[in-house]
């Protein structure tokens, strides 16, 4: 029985079909849609655990659809599949809400393996909703709602925001490097050259200076990664 349904918006009928066949196969139900039209009507009537996006689409495009997600579901885990593979690109859909950016031609079984980490990641989420929030510096991070907050008002994080920012409060003032980050928060391993971290960090970082000004709390540690201080002054 399937537990979790996940959402193909692919203009190609070859690629949906695969990725449809292998989805299934693993125990997932799947929707698909051939356009961007289309897959946001099925978004908002099936409420699908996780999306599946090429950006090249007809009617509304990829980076369209994910900013109108994002607009109405900031939790939704979104992995975008595109052939376009500029630095840019990849940025870009991060920047906008994208969880996961995947180069076409890529293998079904990364495809597969990919998804079941998101989606562990996300009930791994709702298990430490249990453990309580971590308040500090005026900041209150809530696994519960999975959000953060400063004066009671919401910081207005993404999931994958509030996630890098969970693993690095819950490593108690020790730096971690890039790869424990984004093995933490997206549940597998960091190829080379992938700079979804600091995408993120920088998105988090942002964030948090606005509802809270005059205080940095994630400082660059140089030589190794990342690491989460209440205590730091904002320099600028």
């Amino acid at each position: 029985m399937a537990t979790h349904t996940i959402l193909i918006v692919e203009d190609d009928p070859a690629i949906s079909d695969s990725m449809s066949y292998h989805l299934g196969r693993a125990g997932y139900r799947i929707l698909t849609a051939a356009d961007g039209g289309t897959g946001l009507r099925l978004f908002r009537r099936e409420r699908p655990d996780l999306v599946v996006l090429d950006l090249m689409l007809p009617q509304v495009d990829g980076w369209r659809f994910t900013e109108e997600v994002r607009a109405d579901d900031p939790d939704v885990p979104i992995i975008m599949c595109s052939a376009r593979t500029s630095e840019h690109d990849r940025v870009h859909g991060l920047d906008i809400g994208a969880d996961d950016y995947i180069v076409k031609p890529f293998s079904t079984k990364e495809l597969v393996a990919r998804v079941g980490a998101h989606l562990r990641r996300r009930d791994k989420e709702r298990a430490r909703a249990s453990e309580g929030p971590i308040e500090t510096a005026g900041l209150v991070i809530d696994p519960a709602q999975v959000q953060a907050f400063a004066g009671g008002q919401s910081v207005g994080l993404t999931a994958r925001e509030f996630q890098v920012l969970l693993v690095l409060a819950a490593a108690d003032g020790r730096p971690l490097a890039r790869n424990k980050i984004y093995r933490e928060a997206w549940g597998y391993e960091m190829m080379s050259g992938d700079r979804s971290v600091d995408v993120f960090v920088r998105k988090v970082r942002q964030k948090l200076r606005a509802a809270i000004p005059g205080t940095d709390f994630i400082i660059t540690h140089y030589g190794v990664g990342y690491r989460f201080d209440p205590t730091a002054c904002d320099p600028g």
